[in-house]
């Protein structure tokens, strides 16, 4: 693209995500890349291996972004495992977080420089913090939500200590030294200072020593200060009194003495409140005010990632934050050893668009490795931005962003980005596998088992709002005195109470359609247009007793149609306010939505996965073939995946769960009939049955979904039922029925996790088991099938394949942190060695044959992988550039099978693969393969596609035949021996 020598994004072929942690460093990843070559994989995708807290397993909890986690490996390690990414002609995509930060570790410097310098230190403008909260008391203060119980309870229980270490003092609170603001080490200076005095004679050198330092403590700078000179004095001189004061110590031991003596005292006596008020005095003089945790969910000041405390958000569109924190980024992109990024929860920043241009335009500078300025633009962002108007679309980096698209939604036109990770493709190719024609019969199932009907729309709204009154109360009241304020300046408004707006506010988010808008400026995306018009009137039609001109007013802000006599200081009043309800509204919806209705709504629990909207019985062919043209359109480079890190289960739990769509007679004779052999189980609690019918419900099928391939070991059962209890227990606390996170009912869980125990109990006295496995049986070879096809049409689609840890086998995993545990490379590696010695031993063909008999291994997925994506790898124009023609069928099995042709300038592809297995295969153990099956179902092939194909999968040779007119495919003959197929003329 343009001219010689410009910076060109490199496109994946096929991606695969890592998790470092300590478990999993640089050196393990080094020493599986010759693997994943082989496998076929072009990139590794990277979870955030930037400083993040001790312990962490998942990389977002960052602590600092410029410099590697020393946790998973250091420079050394680092190196050697880029150098081999290099050897193998592979890239790295990294997961980059702009978001947040973490802030209950030490190790944030930048945070801890703001708790002992509040607005007045050099990173007060790093974090996103209102130094004006509504709160007044909180006013040039930060609250700190680490405590376990009240304040005062905390203090007076020995829980807050004060600390002295090289000359500063730090209170101790549980694991993390907070600092103290340097004024007010005079309370602890000046605390029986005559009884210091009385060891020295008068005028003695470390006695005026000190007091020269309670001289220069009391003329620093207040924490308040924000002129950058006196933020500057303060900086240096606080460092030089802290020198001085440990300088002090070393020499006059008096001293050291004295004030150890004094930290024991402000350190109180448990059982006499009184000896707390030193430290309290002391606390309440800090520019933060900790408290308990539960006070968060209403008086938090600063912007969080959701509702975790630890996470704080930063300040993204500061020119000064973005440099700092991508410094090492842009280092690693210059060098060649970063090729790609995964932007993290885009939807957090205030001005997505922005970022993602600054960007784009950082990664070009770095690039071409010269100075980004220049005269008259001739530096390297002139270039950039005449390449720009030469090609609008073009972009140096390969960037994909995490964005969850609703129904419809597509990624903003403007962003330059290659797509997003692939969710929206997660949902769509998982919903073909379920039979939409079944909707009703489910929704009749669901409804007379929990004995109640479920509106999912209904269930959503409903949490959205729980959500706020539970987790971001906060967010929404500081929204609503925004509003307030902006309403006091026009005499039209000025009667709108503050309790009516926060009503409409909580109103119109809880309607909110998508999960965020992207206003930056007076004009608003006509599509961002629609969702605000869409949420207020829904809010004003559900709230008939709230004056409709009061969510008019808050539709007409977020629209930015201020009137024609509005100042200019009330419409950049008014657009402030739209970008930060912007900020809010995805928040809200992630909570909402994927983090309580999922699990509160049951009916196919295999649609409840972020991006999808339960409520929504599966997809058609018609829309699976219109997302795919859609993406190949427009994003033909984004990821599309079928699991990642945040997936609620695993994509081969899915299809076993799936293929109880198509059998609902069965289904609802088995979970009534289980229900009743396991009645005895449950237990009454204050008269309620435990576990309730809506979550028995959801057991079934997880157990359904979850049950171990093969037969397994009795250690092997105790870890499937310990991680089974994992999952109930944050099944229940997600729910936030009758328990929770912030108040677990420890009673109720155990009595579910009893019952939990009690029906997996291994024993002739239990039916339960001998009930449930034919039916387990059925689905698991049901979904065997099914997910062969899914992992191809995701291979082949338009899109870059991406494949989660260990998935290149069949795993039955749950959601985190069961998806997040160590993945046995050396299993694999062993596995695809033999299956290439076993291949060029029998051939592809006879080699499938024998891998589907043995399919409760999974080598038969493993084995599918290795051909498509090396076949991709040799063959990317297709793939990479190709036109998506969807392929229909015409007879009995119409149905079932999936199609379409990848076509490029020189060949064409055919792409078929089975679906709906449970109706095709009646018998236990049968396979939806040959004529009986198939019967006289034909794929009708395009114009051009050839004669004669070789299946890549397994090397089989396939003919066309004409009928009526035409080229076709019959599917006894091309699902002969597998249910998948990648056809190349030959």
């Amino acid at each position: 693209m343009g001219a010689p020598n410009l910076p060109d994004a490199r496109i994946p072929g096929a991606t695969y995500r890592l998790q470092f942690n300590a478990g999993f460093t640089f050196a393990d990843a080094t020493r599986i890349i010759g693997y994943l070559h082989d496998l076929g994989i072009s990139d590794v995708y990277a979870s955030s291996y930037l400083a993040a807290k001790e312990g962490s397993v998942h990389g977002y909890d960052v602590v600092n972004q410029t410099i590697l986690n020393k946790e998973v490996g250091d420079e050394e390690s680092y190196q050697a495992m880029v150098g081999e990414l290099s050897r193998h002609g592979m890239g790295h995509i990294l997961d980059f977080v702009p978001n947040h930060m973490c802030i209950e570790s030490g190790d944030n410097i930048w945070w801890m420089d703001v708790l002992e310098n509040g607005m007045s230190s050099l990173y007060a403008h790093f974090f996103d913090i209102d130094w004006e909260p509504v709160k007044k008391e909180l006013t040039g203060k930060v609250l700190l939500p680490l405590l376990g119980d009240q304040y005062g309870k905390v203090l007076e229980g020995g829980g807050l200590q004060l600390l002295f270490r090289e000359g500063s003092f730090f209170v101790q609170c549980y694991s993390l030294q907070i600092p103290v603001e340097p004024r007010s080490y005079l309370h602890i200076l000046q605390h029986r200072l005559d009884t210091l005095k009385e060891k020295f004679p008068p005028d003695a050198g470390p006695v005026q020593e000190l007091l020269s330092i309670e001289t220069g403590l009391q003329h620093l700078p207040l924490a308040t200060e924000r002129d950058p000179e006196q933020m500057g004095e303060r900086h240096r001189e606080k460092e030089i009194i802290k020198k001085r004061l440990w300088q002090l110590c070393q020499d006059a031991p008096e001293v050291m003495e004295f004030i150890e003596e004094n930290v024991r005292i402000f350190n109180g006596s448990k059982g006499d409140p009184h000896s707390f008020d030193p430290l309290d005095h002391l606390l309440r003089d800090q520019v933060y005010r900790l408290s308990y945790w539960r006070v968060a969910t209403e008086e938090i000041n600063y912007r969080r990632f959701f509702d975790i405390n630890a996470l704080a958000a930063i300040r993204m569109e500061d020119q000064a934050v973005y440099d700092l924190t991508h410094a090492l980024l842009f280092k690693l992109i210059r060098e060649g050893k970063v090729t790609g990024v995964r932007i993290d929860h885009v939807d957090g920043l205030y001005d997505p668009v922005s970022y993602l241009q600054n960007l784009q335009k950082s990664a070009y500078v770095q690039l071409c490795g010269c100075e980004p300025g220049g005269e008259g633009g001739n530096g390297a962002e002139g270039e950039y931005f005449r390449e720009l108007e030469r090609h609008p679309c073009y972009q140096p980096l390969y960037a994909v962003v995490e964005k969850i698209l609703m129904k419809g939604e597509q990624l903003p036109e403007q962003w330059p980005v290659a797509g997003s990770t692939g969710y929206e493709f997660l949902n769509s190719v998982n919903g073909i596998f379920v039979d939409t024609e079944a909707a009703k019969q489910f929704d009749r199932i669901y409804d007379r088992f929990v004995k109640s009907t479920s509106d999912f729309t209904e269930i959503v709204y409903e949490k959205k709002k729980l959500v706020m009154q539970v987790s971001l109360s906060g967010e929404v009241n500081m929204l609503a005195h925004q509003l307030s304020k902006i309403a006091e300046q026009d005499r039209l408004t000025r009667d709108f109470t503050l309790n009516s707006l926060a009503r409409a506010i909580s109103e119109v988010i809880a309607c909110f359609p998508v999960y965020r808008t992207y206003a930056n400026s007076p004009s608003v995306r006509d599509k961002d247009v629609q969702y605000i018009e869409a949420a207020a009137s829904k809010a004003k039609r559900r709230n008939p007793a709230i004056s409709g001109s009061v969510f008019d007013f808050v539709r007409d802000v977020l629209l930015l149609k201020a009137s024609e006599r509005a100042s200019e200081e009330s419409r950049r009043a008014w657009l402030y306010f739209a970008m930060r309800f912007q900020q809010i509204t995805g928040p809200v919806m992630a909570k909402g939505l994927e983090d309580t209705s999922f699990y509160v709504y049951h009916r196919l629990i295999s649609l409840n996965d972020v991006g999808g909207m339960p409520g929504k019985f599966g997809t058609t062919l018609e829309a699976f073939h219109g997302q795919n043209l859609e993406r190949n359109k427009n994003f033909p480079h984004s990821m599309i995946a079928t699991a990642t890190h945040d997936s609620k289960r695993g994509e081969d739990v899915r299809t076993r769960i799936d293929a109880l769509s198509e059998l609902p007679d069965l289904w609802q004779k088995s979970v009534v009939r289980w229900s009743r052999i396991n009645k005895a189980r449950g237990s009454l609690i204050e008269n309620q049955r435990v576990p309730n019918r809506n979550e028995e419900y959801l057991i079934y099928q997880t157990l359904l979904g979850a049950w171990p391939a093969g037969e397994v070991d009795q250690a092997g059962y105790k870890s499937f039922k310990g991680r089974i209890r994992d999952y109930v227990t944050k099944a229940l606390r997600e729910a936030k029925v009758n328990s929770s996170w912030v108040s677990p009912n420890a009673a109720y869980e155990e009595a579910v996790l009893g019952f939990v125990d009690g029906i997996l109990e291994q024993s002739p006295g239990n039916p339960f088991l001998r009930e449930f496995r034919p039916l387990q049986k059925r689905l698991a070879r049901c979904g065997l099938f099914s997910s062969l096809s899914q992992t191809l049409l995701k291979m082949t689609s338009p899109g870059v394949p991406d494949f989660y840890q260990g998935t290149e086998l069949i795993e039955f995993t749950l959601v985190d942190p069961d998806n997040r545990r160590q993945v046995d490379y050396g299993a694999r590696i062993e596995a695809l060695r033999e299956l290439r010695a076993r291949e060029a031993e029998t051939g592809a063909q006879a080699l499938c044959r024998e891998l589907l008999e043995q399919g409760e291994n999974g080598r038969i997925k493993l084995f599918l992988i290795y051909r498509v994506l090396n076949y991709r790898r040799e063959n990317r124009d297709p793939f990479d550039s190709g036109e998506y023609l969807p392929l229909e069928a015409k007879g009995v099995r119409e149905r079932h099978v999936c199609a379409f042709a990848r076509k490029a300038s020189r060949n064409m592809l055919i792409v078929a693969a089975v679906r709906l297995v449970a109706t095709l295969t009646p018998e236990e153990g049968s396979a939806p393969l040959g004529e009986a099956v198939w019967q006289d179902t034909m794929l009708l092939l395009p114009e051009g596609a050839g004669e004669r194909f070789r299946n890549i999968i397994n090397d089989q040779q396939v003919e066309a035949v004409r009928k009526n007119g035409r080229s076709v495919i019959p599917l006894s003959v091309l699902f002969a021996e597998i249910g998948v197929a990648l056809l190349e003329p030959v």
